[in-house]
């Protein structure tokens, strides 16, 4: 190396594609590790079952349900199941609670098209359901495709009925049709935001008519009854249901070399099954470890099952007090990483990126010191001292990271939940995987970030 390389490669901060790096061994090593990831995204597609989920996963792994009042040794497994949308899973550390705990924190809602509370209609002797979209999507992207419908009704009587139909290949899907483009000529003309509407995302559930009667409304009093005979339910039983409709398709390998995979729901699944399968491996931590799969990120964290609420700050006084500390004293001194994505850059559209802080497929898992929009607004933007605490972290532990931005300053922007983590004192930095085409009904995302994401947040708990 000449002299000039030699202190170029001292002193200039380099990105580099991670798999040029690595060895055969440890590629094979992340394939095997995002078969377990696959799995878990045609498993989980919504909250609800991202929870039933991990906790079957944590159960297995010797995690019981959390006991309020239970005094809990170093090494002891619990969880926290809130209302069935949010889970905690803390492996307590041999250092008491109130000296702070690590903790990474990732959402497991997507976006999506939920029912409306009096979905079902008929319309030119078709049946449909009308939806409200929850997150940010293109509208225009949730056309034409098959979809499936999950989610639960809960009747007055007190009973919970799960529903999934449209997953297995002999069960029926539902579709969101659009315009031919012989007769389009005037919807092209609209703005790309309103090439389909939120009025015009009604689904299509059935055209076949109850024959033994006569009257009006027919095909749905069919669907009705075919529900009533599978549910047990009746039309009133939309108004406490919770039903979401997404992609139908599962998750697969991407590109002629497989090292791609393809899904819906990897914003945030793609960090969830991470920080999941990264707490299940970690035994007897110095500081009191903690996972949280979190609801309700993709439309601001409210709610009670969102981290917007006290869901964190009353969980870690809970164990602080089972030790006889102080709650607040451990959220002050306590560290997170907010396990949430970052756009990855796109070939095909550069010009929305800003290329010197942009990250890149298969430059390994991304820290992304603030997120926000313009003005940094909405954002915590991570403090120097604790985003060089996290790289050395990763720099020990010979983990491909790379930095990042949600786009150019005036085009980009975005949250995640690291403001509301941060609001409680928690030293908070984000740190994900780069997506293609996040938000769209069909993700992308690469082996070896997904791969490195398990391995940061496994160091970072263990």
């Amino acid at each position: 190396m000449t002299e000039s390389e030699k202190l170029k490669e001292t002193l200039f901060c380099q990105k580099k594609n991670g798999r040029l790096a690595a060895g055969d061994e440890l590629l094979a090593e992340a394939d095997r590790y995002c078969e377990g990831y696959k799995a878990f995204l045609n498993a989980a597609k919504t909250e609800r079952e991202a929870v039933k989920e991990a906790i079957s996963k944590a159960e297995q792994n010797g995690f019981t349900a959390f006991q309020y009042g239970k005094a809990y040794k170093a090494g002891d497994k619990v969880y926290i199941n809130n209302r069935g949308k949010t889970a905690a899973f803390v492996v307590v550390g041999e250092d008491p609670v109130e000296t702070g705990v690590n903790i990474t924190a990732a959402h497991i809602d997507s976006p999506r098209l939920d029912l409306k509370p009096n979905p079902l209609y008929e319309e030119l002797e078709l049946a449909l359901f009308k939806t409200h979209y929850y997150g940010g999507i293109k509208k225009y992207q949730w056309t034409a495709i098959p979809l499936a419908l999950h989610g639960v009704f809960a009747l007055t009587d007190g009973s919970v009925k799960e529903v999934s139909i449209g997953e297995e290949d002999d069960e029926p899907k539902f579709v969101i049709n659009d315009l031919l483009p012989h007769l389009s000529s005037e919807q092209v003309k609209r703005p790309l935001s309103e090439g389909i509407k939120g009025e015009e995302l009604n689904v299509l559930v059935g055209s076949h008519p109850f024959r033994e009667d006569k009257g009006s409304e027919l095909v749905k009093l069919n669907i009705l009854k075919l529900l009533n005979e599978k549910y047990g339910v009746t039309e009133a039983d939309f108004l406490s249901a919770e039903l979401e409709l997404v992609p139908a398709a599962k998750s697969c390998d991407i590109g002629f070399d497989r090292s791609l995979i393809g899904s819906y729901g990897q914003d945030d699944r793609v960090c969830a099954y991470p920080a999941l399968t990264a707490i299940l491996e970690v035994e007897h931590p110095k500081k009191t470890a903690v996972a949280i799969l979190t609801d309700k990120e993709e439309i601001g964290s409210m709610g009670n099952t969102g981290l917007e609420s006290d869901f964190l700050r009353f969980l870690i006084g809970d164990l602080a007090a089972m030790q006889g500390g102080d709650g607040t004293l451990a959220l002050r001194r306590s560290k997170c990483l907010s396990a949430d994505v970052n756009a990855g850059m796109d070939p095909t559209f550069q010009d929305v990126m800003e290329r010197r802080n942009a990250s890149f497929l298969n430059y390994g898992v991304v820290v992304t010191k603030y997120t926000g929009a313009r003005g940094k607004a909405g954002t915590s933007d991570a403090s120097a001292e604790y985003v060089a605490e996290v790289r050395a972290l990763l720099d020990r532990a010979g983990i491909t990271w790379q930095t990042g931005e949600l786009g150019r300053v005036d085009i980009g922007g975005g949250g995640t939940v690291a403001m509301y983590i941060a609001n409680m004192g928690v030293d908070v930095v984000d740190l994900g995987v780069p997506v293609l085409s996040m938000h769209s009904p069909f993700e992308t995302t690469a082996k070896f970030d997904v791969y490195m994401c398990y391995r940061a947040m496994l160091e970072f708990m263990k």
